[in-house]
């Protein structure tokens, strides 16, 4: 997991930053790529916001290789199937990880805007809104960056997925974006990792219950989510400024 220990430049750009970044690790592992932001470009400033859903293991455990104490965010929407929640606390124990915080929507804004919880049913954007997107800000706060699990594969925006990005203030990391299917079903057999339990029932891609569905499309995992809209992201991933007035 050796990497390159240069001095950094506190005068450095975002844009210059960036471009260091992803030209000196665009081939390297995503050991090393972590390695490098936890330990040498953020060391006390980056998280990792995961949903513990069906592919979550494979970063959580590159983590905990190098940092089980590593801040781990966990956004409870209240719309978790079961089975996730219990895969959670399986892989919190299994990967002895030590900084998990759960983090969930504002009570007024739930009361405000669903107080039934049934949003869902007519503005998932508003749902995603409440539950994910509006506690994103002070969950990061502290924090100059943060890793995902994205990955190229899982097609439309994420296509194009670069390694290091920046984002409404915040770098982003994604160490896994150049990883295959194959890929991370090596990693997860290799290391002995269970996966998530309702893999096996055709759920490829997993988040909130009531906009998770198995795959309609075999080639395309994130096809069993929002199915049926002009939906593909629940709003963390997108800027700001493009992201759907639901309010």
């Amino acid at each position: 997991m050796a990497f390159t220990s240069i001095k950094l430049d506190l005068e450095e750009t975002v844009e210059e930053r960036l471009s260091r970044l992803n030209s000196e690790l665009a081939d390297a592992s995503a050991q090393t790529i972590l390695s490098v932001a936890m330990l040498r470009e953020w060391e006390a400033g980056i998280t990792y916001i995961s949903s513990f859903g069906a592919e979550s293991a494979v970063m959580l455990a590159l983590i905990s290789d190098i940092n089980p104490a590593l801040p781990i965010i966990f956004f409870d929407t209240g719309m978790h199937f079961p089975q996730t929640l219990d895969y959670r606390d399986m892989l919190i124990d299994r990967l002895a990880l030590t900084g998990v915080e759960t983090k969930t929507p504002s009570q007024e804004d739930l009361a405000a805007k669903d107080p039934k919880n049934i949003l869902w049913k007519s503005n998932t954007d508003a749902c995603c809104d409440i539950r994910k997107v509006r506690p994103l800000r002070p969950a990061l706060t502290g924090y100059e960056a943060w890793i995902t699990g994205r990955k190229r594969f899982h097609g439309g925006a994420r296509s194009a997925l670069p390694i290091f990005e920046h984002m409404d203030g915040k770098f982003k990391v994604n160490p896994l974006a150049g990883w295959t299917p194959d890929d991370v079903d090596l990693f997860l057999e290799h290391r002995l990792l269970p996966k998530h339990p309702l893999m096996a029932q055709g759920y490829p891609s997993i988040g909130c219950w009531p906009c998770t569905s198995p795959a309609s499309d075999p080639q395309d995992m994130r096809s069993g989510r929002w199915m049926g809209q002009d939906k593909s992201e629940c709003g963390l991933h997108v800027e700001k400024a493009a992201r759907p007035r639901v309010f």
